[in-house]
Order: structure tokens, then C-alpha cells, then sequence
């Protein structure tokens, strides 16, 4: 199992180009993120080979759904063996303990996390929702929800990373999307930082999908930003 704080999200329609790109890599600098769209289009299939090929793998489904739905999901997902499956925190506590249970009583256990607040949405995106508060204050309490629910982590922004940090201890893991290294564009993310402040703010793992997927020399982009992180662990000891 590698020790690499980034995952390298893999957004593609292609499960041929989403492994043409992984076989240019290697499990000792990365994880893998498979979303739903190419889990939807390719299926377990595809998670079975990058598992198969060493990488440890984040799940991301954001399962969301009645509480006996949500866990006999999350027993699928660790019966794949993957390394870390998360379920959105909206849910509420029961989904989120019962998820906790069924990945307890699995033959494999992967981390369980919870989404808070997409990174995407903003202030007026939360108003149109109907929730009350402002993202920030949003991520704070469902982040504590979900722990109190007994999961073991939540994906949040890193402009929010070093709050949840302080309000849930070091033993919470904290998945940060909306990373971007110096020079890159923000795309279709608004709460966003670089690698280095995003730790330096508390992040335990590091989810990088565009900066290294859509790269000239993605193995290149990875170790270039594996440098960053590196310097960064380096100066926080």
C-alpha cells in the first residue's frame, strides 16, 4: 500500500483512455479515483483491474439512499476491495451508521468517508437548495455528524480543512478535492487551493483529477506535484 497523499481522480467516459493513462503510472506515487461516470460506464470491471494492478482505490459513489439500501452498497464496494468508499452525509445519521455497520461486518474493511458540501456549490447555490448557512458552516456540521455516526473521515474543501481539523481531531481523515497546483485554472471548482496549503491546512489525501489527467506528461505532472507535497510534509515536521 503506498503512503502517497494524492489521488488521482479519474473522470473519464473512455475506461480504455482511464487505463491507457493509469498504465503510464505507478502504485508508489499515487491512489485512483474511480466517480460515476466510468463507473457507470465500465462497472466493477474496471475497478477489479486497477486493483489488480496494485493501486489502492477511492470509490467515490456518494451513495445516498435509505439506510438498507446505502449499506448492502457499501458491502458491493468492499467486496471489491477497494481502498476507501464514501456516502453523502446528507443522508443523515441512521444511513450513515447503518453504512458503518455493513462495512464492519464485511470480509473487507476499506475507510469510510462522507461528503459534506460539493465544491462546486457556493453561498447561493446552498440558498437555492433551501439549506441555511453558508457552506463553511454547513461542512462544519455534517463533518461532526458524520463522525458522531462513527465514520472515519469526510471529503471536504481546503478552505474548510483546517476548522474540521481543529473541531475533529487528528485521527479524522480528511480528503480534500479542488486542488490545484500553482498555474492551473479552476474549472468547474470554486473552493480550491494548492497542494501545499491544503496540507499545511490539515488534509490528510489530496484529489487532483485535470493538473495531471489532461497533462502533456501526466507521470511528469504527478511527480512534479509529489515534489510540492514532499516539501511541504517536510517543513510541517
Amino acid at each position: 500500500m503506498t503512503d502517497s497523499r494524492i489521488i488521482i481522480a479519474l473522470d473519464y467516459a473512455d475506461p480504455v483512455q482511464a487505463l491507457d493513462l493509469v498504465s503510464g503510472l505507478s502504485p508508489q506515487y499515487c491512489r485512483l479515483k474511480v466517480g460515476k461516470e466510468l463507473f457507470t460506464r465500465a462497472g466493477p470491471v474496471v475497478v477489479d483491474k486497477l486493483v489488480g494492478a496494485g493501486f489502492d482505490i477511492f470509490l467515490d459513489l456518494k451513495f445516498h439512499d435509505i439506510a438498507h439500501t446505502v449499506a448492502q452498497a457499501c458491502v458491493a464496494a468492499a467486496d471489491l476491495g477497494v481502498w476507501m468508499v464514501n456516502v453523502h452525509a446528507l443522508g443523515g445519521r441512521k444511513m450513515m451508521e447503518a453504512a458503518r455497520e455493513a462495512i464492519d461486518s464485511a470480509s473487507h474493511h476499506p475507510r469510510l468517508i462522507a461528503v459534506t458540501v460539493l465544491t462546486s456549490l457556493d453561498g447561493q447555490d446552498m440558498r437555492e437548495i433551501g439549506l441555511p448557512g453558508t457552506p463553511y458552516e454547513n461542512v462544519l456540521r455534517l463533518a461532526a455528524l458524520a463522525k458522531q455516526s462513527g465514520l472515519d473521515g469526510v471529503v471536504c474543501s481546503p478552505q474548510e480543512v483546517e476548522d474540521v481539523r481543529h473541531a475533529q481531531g487528528a485521527e479524522f481523515c480528511l480528503v480534500t478535492p479542488g486542488i490545484r497546483p500553482h498555474g492551473a485554472g479552476p474549472n468547474d471548482q470554486r473552493r480550491i487551493m494548492t497542494p501545499a496549503d491544503a496540507l499545511r491546512n490539515g488534509a490528510d489525501y489530496l484529489v487532483i483529477g485535470r493538473p495531471i489527467t489532461e497533462a502533456e506528461d501526466p507521470l511528469r505532472a504527478l511527480l512534479e506535484i509529489q515534489a510540492e507535497v514532499a516539501a511541504a510534509l517536510a517543513a510541517a515536521k
